[in-house]
């Protein structure tokens, strides 16, 4: 300090001489301040002990998981992420960080062990802090449950105790005040209704740089709590707390199971079966390793089966809780349709069947991923965790447990055999599914076959599921109800002219042995092509018996799926089906005609002709007639073998027409080249999405350019593809990858080698495998440029500071690359964003790298301006 007082005297300059004083006062306090820091003294604890809580203080204080905690407490398994990220949102201080975060998971996920340990990491930092948990357990179970919380967070947080009061109302003013006033950290676990948000948080606002940690199963509760008001309206996130890893799950289970990290010999099979029933459910890991720890491998193995067929109490009892604060039994019953009959199936084509079944799908199914008992995947398809399955169908089960005929719905298919076989079922089924494959054919105790008259008393039933069903009889006694009957594998050449139809939404018929499908009104021998029989010999059978056109017996239907029905050949009757919305004809490889009469279906918005080849080659203009259409696939039909070009309206004759009206189009695998399609889109204004993958395209077709709305582009597997250049500038995504498979000299390489955008463009997603790029070139304009280091300009490569460039030529570079090995190549220049780097092997160095260690070397960077 003398040295730099000396400087500053002598600085002749009074500005210097001040900034140098205000340096130097700087430093002096802060040395005052180190000075008078407090040491810590062991006392009489060990050495060993005492720096262990040195430590943890400093891990506290930089708010990084310990490793020793977390091996110490096996609930903090797998959620090191988010142990960061919520210290990383306490100590950010900053203006935008948000004052509420809410941790969000289904129950048992272990929501309260992350809040709990990042609150004992960091409520230090705070003038006041407060973990109130369990709170809606104790609202329950006490009957001044709510008093007692409010009274702890009140005392927590205050620095004067109130004495006493049965009033809420007292306690919500108080808390107000010292969240208004104070520095806090504040923990509320387990809420599960706005009342208790509400009293303990009430609607005046924190002080800045309080932080609320709120831990639910209810997404949609913190935003609407009291305190959210248009005055107020604090700064909120989220925190979605996932399920484990496989190996975080394997770790957690095994440390209950065997007490330590590793599995036991001769229990790896059990135990991969045990982890893979709980999905990385950390309560249900816990409870069963406890239940099963020292028991032989035989014991295991019966409680396996056991879950199958009913989940453990314990772990029922916690999930069961999101189940029961649903709101409605509207809610109650969506949940329990969807556990039996509808994970894994497209939200849109659930919501069509359910609301015929007067269910509220709307408002139902956000209250369901409100409480984490429901997920929407990327796919718009519905999934839902296999606890929270397990337990909806349990509630479904507990309405009679010894008798399944009793209960409303019916998904095991061993037991909806036996009904349907004792013709036991009642009035109060709603569904049933029975898929004959399931079933072991040794435990069936003699036929099969079922008899229609099993289903005389089952008026209410709505969804009915009989896949590879062999039926006896007529279906006259089939339940008149019924919304969505699957029949997939159906035995019969027609549809029986007595089966029950009026209220059909859905019927799914695929992978049958129906050889046409026509509800048409007309009589064999005097067909009408405008509402149209299929044209076929009189000879041929009719499907049904005539009807009169008043009584539509499909009048409903509103979702057609004949999938797969390798047979048949024709399908028609559409006038009777003038609510028809989705059409599915996949993989039906002898249709070839498809009636006329499919232009009368006003509703029709979805077609699925995949790998209808015959189809396609006989009727390509049949499609342009439709109006309405606004998805249509027509993967596999190999339109570019058969010499025809895609177009949207009638220039040639050789070609597949398709309706303006299209927001979705999908032509996969159909062996087409740059040559199939025509040089302007533009008729296909509507067109958002568009996939070509696996065809043999060279570059971007150029008429992808005239879509003025598209925002999805698919090239995936098209393994001819060299560029992609300036697609829409409305364009959202992107794909180009390619599957990771050997061929004859190695493993495929990408032939892609440059990808151009607008300037303009907005972001957008782009799936690209850098894994099989080429390795020789590849541009990705303005982002990437990978090339031979001999194709540079010298002027660029001595400005940045490359002196020896005779090797160039003559050098080769080997590199490694993931999935592909060993490969060779010339030396290249790879550019970044702004910065140039190059694999580089030889004898001699470049100048610019000036010093080199063990572990890496250093060197000057020159940039370029151009």
């Amino acid at each position: 300090m003398a040295d730099h007082k000396q400087k500053m005297e002598a600085e002749t300059n009074a500005e210097k001489r001040n900034e140098w004083a205000q340096k130097m006062e700087i430093w002096k306090n802060a040395l005052t301040q180190v000075a008078n820091l407090k040491g810590k003294e062991p006392k009489d604890r060990l050495e060993t002990k005492f720096i262990d809580d040195i430590v943890t203080d400093i891990y506290r204080q930089l708010g990084v998981p310990l490793r020793s905690i977390l091996s110490q407490d096996p609930q903090l398994i797998g959620i090191d992420y988010s142990i960061h990220f919520l210290s990383s949102w306490l100590q950010d201080r900053s203006e935008h960080t948000a004052d509420i975060l809410t941790i969000l998971g289904m129950g048992g996920i272990g929501k309260t062990s992350l809040a709990k340990h990042v609150y004992k990491l960091h409520f230090r930092e705070f003038n006041r802090s407060s973990f109130v948990e369990n709170i809606s357990r104790r609202c329950v179970e006490q009957s001044n449950g709510l008093l007692d919380v409010q009274k702890q967070l009140c005392d927590d947080i205050s620095k004067a105790s109130l004495n006493r009061v049965n009033d809420i109302s007292v306690y919500t003013s108080a808390i107000e005040n010292a969240l208004s006033h104070k520095k806090v950290f504040v923990v509320l676990d387990d809420i599960d209704s706005l009342d208790q948000l509400d009293v303990l948080l009430g609607n005046k606002g924190f002080h800045p740089e309080s932080k609320i940690i709120i831990t639910t199963k209810d997404a949609s509760l913190t935003e609407r709590c009291a305190l959210f008001n248009p005055q107020v309206q604090p700064k909120h996130t989220k925190h979605n707390l996932k399920a484990l890893s496989v190996t975080d799950s394997l770790k957690l289970f095994c440390l209950y199971a065997f007490k330590s990290e590793d599995i036991k010999e001769g229990y790896e099979a059990v135990s991969d079966n045990i982890v893979n029933y709980c999905k990385g459910h950390p309560l249900a890991l816990i409870v069963l390793g406890r239940s099963l720890r020292n028991r032989d491998v035989a014991y295991w193995e019966d409680c396996i089966a056991g879950l199958k067929k009913e989940p453990d109490s314990n772990i029922n009892s916690v999930l069961r809780m999101s189940f029961e604060s649903l709101p409605s039994k509207n809610d109650r019953e969506l949940f329990k349709h969807i556990a039996c009959f509808f994970v894994g199936i497209d939200r849109d084509f659930i919501e069509s069947i359910l609301r015929a079944c007067n269910i509220n799908t709307r408002s139902g199914i956000t209250h369901l991923i409100d409480r984490c008992l429901l997920h929407i995947d990327w796919n718009n398809v519905l999934s839902m965790h296999s606890l929270i399955q397990e337990m909806g169908r349990d509630a479904v089960r507990q309405e009679s447990p010894d008798k399944p005929w009793k209960r409303s719905r019916l998904w095991c298919h061993e037991e909806s055999f036996k009904v349907l076989k004792q013709k036991k079922g009642k009035g109060n089924l709603l569904g049933l599914s029975l898929d004959m494959r399931m079933l072991e054919k040794e435990k069936l105790r003699g036929s099969s076959d079922l008899k229609t008259a099993a289903f005389s008393n089952m008026g209410s039933l709505m969804i009915l599921h009989l896949d590879y069903v062999q039926i006896i009889g007529t279906y006259e006694s089939f339940p008149e109800e019924l919304r969505w009957l699957r029949m997939c594998g159906f035995p019969l050449k027609s549809i029986p002219s007595e089966l029950p139809m009026d209220n059909l939404v859905a019927l799914d018929m695929s992978y049958s042995k129906i050889e046409y499908f026509d509800m048409s009104c007309s009589n064999i021998g005097s067909l009408d092509t405008s509402c149209s029989s299929l044209q076929r010999p009189e000879k041929r059978q009719k499907l049904t018996e005539s009807f009169s056109k008043a009584e539509r017996l499909l009048g409903s239907l509103k979702i057609l799926d004949l999938s797969f029905s390798e047979r048949l050949r024709g399908v028609g009757g559409f006038c009777e089906l003038p609510s028809l919305e989705s059409l599915f004809l996949r993989n039906c490889m002898s249709l070839v005609e498809v009636s006329e009469s499919i232009d009368h279906c006003d509703e029709l918005v979805f077609i699925d002709l995949s790998n209808c080849k015959e189809l396609i080659r006989m009727h390509p203009r049949m499609l342009a007639k439709l109006k309405k259409v606004e998805k249509l696939v027509l993967d596999g039909c190999n339109i570019g073998e058969l010499g025809m070009e895609v177009v949207p309206r009638d220039s040639k004759s050789l070609a597949i027409y398709l309706p303006s009206s299209l927001v979705r189009l999908s032509l996969a695998n159909n062996k087409l080249s740059n040559e199939s399609f025509p040089m302007d889109f533009s008729c296909l204004s509507m067109l958002t999405e568009l996939c070509l993958d696996g065809n043999p395209i060279v570059s971007m077709p150029s008429c992808v350019r005239s879509l003025p709305r598209l925002e999805i582009l698919s090239l995936h597997e098209c393994e001819m593809l060299v560029s992609i250049e300036h697609p829409p500038r409305t364009l959202k995504a992107l794909g180009c990858m390619v599957s990771f498979k050997r061929i004859k000299n190695g493993y495929y390489k990408s032939l892609i080698q440059k990808i151009a955008f607008d300037p303009e463009m907005s972001p957008l997603m782009l799936g690209l495998s850098v894994y099989h790029l080429a390795g020789s070139s590849i541009e990705i304009e303005g982002m990437i440029k990978i090339q031979p280091i001999a194709g540079i300009d010298d002027t660029i490569l001595y400005s940045l500071g490359w002196s020896y460039l005779k090797f160039i030529n003559k050098r080769r570079v080997e590199t490694h690359r993931y999935q592909r090995g060993e490969e060779e190549s010339q030396t290249q220049m790879y550019y970044e964003f702004g910065i140039f780097s190059t694999v580089y092997a030889g004898e001699v160095m470049p100048t610019l790298i000036r010093r080199i260690n063990k572990g890496g070397f250093n060197f000057i960077y020159h940039s370029i301006i151009s």
